[in-house]
């Protein structure tokens, strides 16, 4: 039985919250801070954000609507992509169309189920080096950014060591700190350039990011080099595009899979290590639900399958802090979301933080409770109830690696490792693109007996 926890999350005002708040303050630095307590009960929200309409569905039905009835008319807004152009340009998450058609098909078949199960050596080898130098205090937050960092690095781009270093991980974080300064530009139509030592700084991430997967891509050339993920994108994309295209792509696609592949799943196993810590009796049980999996095959691809309460936790995890709090897309014509219009321009917000946590969806919607994730439960839920990797034909294609990836990582760590909070220290919530705890996630450890 697990027992009462309440996980901190931002404070609540009584009342509605003007929409220019969000440019200040906390909540132009942190995307789920001064929400109030009405948005987690609502229906529907409509504002006027600095001339733009923007919906924010609270319903599965409206959701379901938006990412897959009418899926083809809600695409990713131009500030979407004005915003996302500097790191991502027109990869993946960033296009629509046959664009994203082309690209979604050439990176599908690294994600298929066999070619992930073949990846869990990958991923436990990762675990297990991470845990050799660990000490009585760690930051759990900096050692799962590494080890998804190492996982993604060897997974798709043949280990290059360029894509492991301090300096990379330092670059990626100042790049995500910076989304809020340029939001705000990218919404009043100046032009993009760093106006603070938070825009300098991201912009050097940018630029960082984006020279040194240029040179990785450039020595695979011409033929694309091994025969990993990066390998194959690069010959998939110039058997389908021109040369200079064909390059700028498979950039941009180094770059969305290198970021969002290790930057989400290190936040989803940074928080559930949070959550366990919180919890001894239940990490007790993950643990030895770990040790038997463990015990039947570390390499064994059947892996995670063997671990139901890990991936409970893990899921529960994932409800209270999604990896991507929001993602928007944008009307190309008239439609309407339950009793609300929306006119072509309209931007829809889809925000898993808000439905995840809303009243009307779930029971004592702000406690971790894992037991909502038994198999009955979940069949009873409405399908865009709970969408931490997103719906519809824009699942994250990635969905299925970042499950197998944070189980057989918990799973290691936890077999070997108890985590305890760490005494004095508060875990605030910190981020726009993605959720991460502020200043990492500092805990004690000990050698599991």
């Amino acid at each position: 039985m697990t027992v009462r926890f309440i996980p901190p999350h931002p404070p609540r005002s009584d009342g509605p919250v003007r929409a220019w708040r969000g440019f200040f303050g906390e909540r132009a630095r942190i995307a789920v801070y001064g929400w109030s307590e009405r948005a987690f009960s609502l229906p529907h929200m409509r504002r006027r954000v600095l001339g733009y309409t923007v919906h924010i569905p609270l319903t599965p039905d409206a959701v379901q609507r938006v990412l897959l009835d009418n899926a083809a008319n809600y695409v990713k807004p131009d500030l979407v992509k004005r915003l996302l152009k500097p790191t991502i340009g027109r990869g993946l998450l960033s296009s629509d169309g046959a664009l994203w058609r082309d690209q979604r098909r050439i990176v599908a078949a690294n994600f298929a189920p066999a070619a992930i199960d073949a990846l869990i050596p990958v991923f436990a080898a990762a675990a297990r080096r991470a845990m050799a130098g660990w000490e009585s205090r760690e930051d759990m937050a900096a050692q799962a950014t590494a080890t998804t960092m190492r996982i993604i690095a060897d997974a798709l781009f043949a280990g290059d060591p360029r894509l492991i270093t301090q300096a990379a991980m330092d670059h990626i974080s100042a790049a995500l700190d910076g989304v809020s300064e340029a939001r705000l530009q990218v919404l009043l139509g100046l032009p993009l350039m760093p106006w603070s030592l938070r825009g300098r700084r991201a912009r050097r991430g940018q630029v960082y990011l984006r020279e040194t997967l240029s040179q990785v891509v450039r020595d695979r050339l011409p033929d694309g080099g091994p025969d990993d993920f990066l390998g194959r994108l690069i010959r998939a994309l110039h058997g389908r595009f021109d040369g200079e295209e064909a390059f700028a792509l498979a950039v941009d696609n180094a770059a969305t899979f290198y970021l969002a592949g290790h930057e989400t799943t290190a936040n989803a196993i940074t928080w559930t290590l949070f959550l366990l810590a919180g919890q001894s009796d239940l990490q007790a049980r993950a643990a030895a639900e770990a040790e038997a999996a463990l015990a039947a095959g570390e390499d064994d691809p059947d892996l995670p399958e063997r671990l139901p309460l890990l991936r409970a936790i893990l899921e529960e995890s994932m409800r209270l802090y999604p990896p991507v709090p929001r993602f928007d897309r944008q009307a190309l014509a008239e439609d309407r979301l339950g009793d609300q219009d929306v006119a072509p321009g309209d931007i829809v917000s889809i925000w898993p933080w808000l439905l995840h946590r809303h009243s009307a969806l779930w029971a004592d919607p702000d406690a971790f409770d894992p037991d909502r994730f038994g198999a009955q439960a979940k069949a009873e839920r409405h399908r865009f109830q709970y969408i931490p990797f997103g719906g519809g034909p824009r699942l994250c294609v990635g969905m299925r690696f970042a499950q197998a990836e944070a189980l057989t990582v918990l799973a290691h760590w936890l077999r070997s490792w108890t985590f305890s909070p760490m005494p004095g220290r508060e875990v605030r919530l910190s981020g726009m693109v993605t959720l991460r705890p502020a200043g990492g996630l500092p805990l004690t450890l000990e050698r599991r007996t």
